[in-house]
């Protein structure tokens, strides 16, 4: 690879397409993963017989399962701060700051949200199932899935004077006020497990995060609904490792693309050395000594001095150069019109 380098901007991006590919691959087996877990977790239902199951198995616990019940409390139910009306056991306020933001890349405002408070609460709850049998749902904050619907938005738009508004551009950040927000689990709702089933001492039912680290599900939506989002999750990762691996590939291409053609230069610059020590023997074995002696000093290379000018750059046309000096050039261009030389040939003396 004598005079070919690959460029800094072409191993970034090869680079980059190799890392991002990885990561998207890695996510994509996760998600891939998690699916087929889905797919082999056994179905039940919350009643009687469920305690019977477990106790037929070795341990009293299965690592994948799913189950399906009404959210009741264990205890008091907590109450919405803004709709007395509403209990739940899992409640989420949070305060955003809500904000534009200036680009100068895209010379653009873009929206940006900034976290000023948040609080979780909950209280222990189970599912219910048909005939009042129970399963306690055990660290629900660490489950996946969407479980809690918004209770409460407000958004409080906040003013600002003229000073404020030229500081604001200034500053590059301008705040358009606050998003109130509150999201509850409320009793009575539906709820999808998908987690470590296990028949405790005392004979109450748990369902709690997997040991075996598999993805721990808690979901408002039926089976069917939170399996298919996960396979959509698993297909735009695979569609990004694809779409990274290609634009590296589309940059090995294009490295390749180069090398052949600085490989596909020094073979037309070997043959037309060749041709041209080939056509300066014939044309030296025709011409007198003494003749040579004089083209050397009436006409030299315009870059050595010592050698006559014995070659014809084309399409120009220029006579300045021998043929030593033409092959040290660093680019490819006549040194009088810094045209691009298409071909050399060797300039004859009758």
């Amino acid at each position: 690879m004598d005079g070919y380098s690959v460029r800094v901007p072409e191993v970034v991006c090869l680079g980059a397409s190799l890392t991002l590919s990885g990561i998207f691959y890695y996510l994509y087996r996760k998600s891939r993963k998690t699916v087929e877990r889905l797919d082999e977790a056994p179905h039940f239902t919350i009643d009687g017989k469920l305690k019977n199951i477990l106790k037929e198995i070795p341990g009293a616990c299965l690592q994948y399962a799913v189950i399906e019940g009404a959210v009741q409390p264990v205890g008091e139910p907590l109450t919405s701060h803004f709709q007395k009306e509403i209990v739940g056991v899992l409640q989420k306020i949070m305060l955003k700051q809500q904000r534009l933001v200036w680009n100068g890349l895209s010379s653009t405002w873009t929206d940006s949200e900034l976290v000023l408070h948040q609080r979780v609460n909950a209280v222990p709850f189970v599912l219910v199932g048909s005939d009042e049998t129970t399963v306690k749902v055990l660290c629900p904050l660490q489950a996946s899935g969407t479980h809690m619907e918004i209770t409460h938005e407000k958004f409080h738009q906040l003013n600002y004077g003229l000073g404020d508004i030229v500081g604001q551009y200034l500053s590059g950040e301008k705040i358009k006020g606050q998003l109130e927000t509150e999201e509850m689990l409320k009793v009575g709702a539906t709820l999808t497990g998908v987690g470590e089933l296990i028949l405790d001492t005392d004979g109450t039912l748990n369902l709690r995060p997997p040991s075996n680290s598999t993805q721990y599900f808690l979901g408002n939506m039926d089976f069917d609904t939170l399996r298919q989002d996960q396979e959509n999750v698993a297909v735009w990762w695979k569609a990004l490792t694809i779409t990274s691996a290609l634009v590296g590939a589309m940059v090995v291409l294009w490295v390749g693309r180069r090398y052949y053609y600085h490989l596909k230069a020094q073979w037309q610059r070997e043959q037309e050395r060749r041709e041209f020590e080939r056509w300066q023997a014939d044309v030296a074995g025709a011409e007198a000594p003494q003749d040579a002696a004089e083209e050397r000093v009436e006409n030299p290379c315009v870059i050595c001095l010592n050698q006559p000018r014995n070659c014809i750059l084309l399409d120009c046309g220029h006579v300045c150069c021998c043929h030593n000096c033409y092959r040290a050039l660093p680019r490819r261009q006549c040194p009088i019109c810094r045209q691009d030389i298409s071909r050399v040939v060797p300039l004859y003396h009758v």
